[in-house]
């Protein structure tokens, strides 16, 4: 993490040093902006928001150790205790802060984007590189404007590559983080539905995402997926200032994947680069696959071997909530209740119905927001894809998700999918009608708290036997 000076940190946000020799020559080490998990010696940056204002907490952050204080100008009652660095707006100090100690460390910066995926090509790449390099990547979700700047003030000095996920949900948002994190490579997984709400289009979601431009370096390089047409057309056969590399399962794609098998625990698939050896990445479908090339094929360009890019593959778990499986006596639980959109959704069925061994299959979907005018037919187009012969139950939770039951109750037989208003009603219908040795996917929207869902099937199970297993689908975006 940062540790530096009061005085440094003062030419660093291009500010006056007001302070003693002795105040000057304080030392910070990290940066938090919120109280509650400041650690003694970080740097306390409050930042007002449209229901709170983080000076009011300023007392906390000292009580709990903060060194230093930065503190808008326009604020009263800054604290005497302690150096206060005053700034015109904490937030655009904290982003200046930031890019200013990412441009003065050495390491290589991975930057990730894209409607889908983001979060486990992440943590594919992430496990990849830690075979080689000392790698840091974003924790959590900490995406947007105050996670990526947190994000790059915990690089430690010798880090050698990080990597760090952007996410967006609106115009200007992705080019105000590459700005700050100016990527060497930057990586965008796919164009999908999410954020309609927002941006009105697809076209208009590509234009966001390839934001991820701005801040790329003109001898960087950037990874794409060859097989997504809203990004070939974009990008493929153009004159840019920088290298482009694409992914994919098509031919024509430079890092392309061979030979997708679908294994008990994983999917395993290889390279046309390299087809004598085949690589394993512990979570199921071929979307999957494809955020395991995006990785691969950054790995390669960072001067990995293929040798160690499959032990990091083999190894990797996707961040919690995410594809989370929870295996209990006579039932598996698969958990991507983070987020949902259409295409992963759609992933998420096609993750289940490829599952083997089980008696009984069910399918636990809520309402999947910020889809715009478009939000009945997506959702209905979600429910096309109940396939009777590969589910035995769907059920459907929220007011958006009675287009998904609509849709389905055409395609299964009578009696097999159900709509729900009342989520306490759901799980007592759901918990009847599980048998022995099913497995019961829940994916929603993050506002439907359907890991409450979750939480009921294990309640009914024994929880002591619960036990995390292999992780399957990405549902962020």
């Amino acid at each position: 993490m940062i540790q530096r000076t009061i005085k440094q940190l003062t030419d660093m946000l291009i500010v006056p040093c007001p302070f003693s020799e002795l105040e000057a020559s304080v030392a910070i080490s990290g940066v938090s902006i919120d109280t509650r998990t400041l650690r003694p010696g970080n740097l306390y940056v409050p930042i007002v928001g449209d229901r709170f204002n983080g000076h009011a907490f300023v007392r906390q952050a000292i009580d709990n150790g903060a060194s230093a204080v930065l503190w808008n100008r326009n604020e009263p009652h800054a604290p005497q205790d302690v150096p206060v660095i005053r700034v015109d707006d904490t937030l655009s100090a904290l982003q200046l802060l930031a890019s200013t100690y990412r441009s003065q460390l050495p390491c290589t910066v991975v930057a990730i984007t894209g409607s889908n995926g983001k979060t486990s090509t992440k943590d594919m790449l992430a496990w990849m590189l830690g075979e080689r390099f000392k790698t840091h990547k974003t924790p959590g979700n900490l995406n947007n404007h105050l996670g990526v700047p947190l994000t790059l003030l915990q690089l430690a000095e010798d880090t050698e590559v990080a990597v760090v996920e952007m996410g967006m949900s609106g115009f200007g948002e992705i080019a105000l983080l590459s700005s700050l994190v100016m990527p060497d490579y930057a990586i965008v997984t796919n164009i999908g539905d999410a954020h309609l709400g927002d941006l009105g289009s697809k076209d208009n979601i590509l234009r966001a995402k390839l934001e991820i431009m701005h801040g790329l370096k003109n001898n960087g390089t950037l990874i794409y997926n060859g097989d997504d047409p809203y990004l070939s057309a974009a990008l493929a056969g153009k004159e840019w200032p920088f290298r482009t590399r694409t992914f994919g399962m098509e031919p024509s794609n430079d890092c392309q994947g061979l030979s997708m098998v679908r294994e008990k625990r994983g999917s395993s698939f290889f390279v046309a680069s390299d087809p004598s050896i085949r690589l394993f990445v512990p979570l199921h479908g071929q979307h999957q696959v494809l955020n395991a090339l995006a990785a691969v094929e950054t790995a390669l360009l960072l001067g990995m071997e293929l040798h160690q890019i499959r032990n990091g593959l083999a190894n990797v778990r996707i961040s919690g909530m995410r594809n989370e499986v929870i295996r209990t006596d006579g039932m598996t639980i698969i958990n991507d209740t983070y987020k949902s959109n259409p295409a992963s959704a759609v992933a998420a069925l096609d993750t289940l119905y490829g599952l083997q061994d089980y008696r009984q299959k069910i399918a636990v979907l809520g309402d999947m927001l910020d889809l715009g005018q478009e939000e009945t037919s997506l959702h209905a187009h979600v429910g096309s894809f109940a396939d009777p012969a590969q589910l035995d139950y769907l059920f459907a939770y929220g007011p958006r998700s009675a287009s998904t039951a609509d849709c389905a109750r055409k395609l299964m037989p009578p009696g097999r999918v159900f709509h729900y208003s009342d989520k306490q009603e759901m799980i007592r219908d759901l918990l009847r009608h599980i048998d022995p040795n099913s497995v019961v996917l829940v994916k929603a929207s993050r506002e439907l708290m359907l890991e409450e869902v979750v939480a009921a099937l294990l309640q009914s199970k024994s929880l002591d036997s619960a036990k995390k297993g292999w992780d399957f689908h990405e549902a962020n975006v």
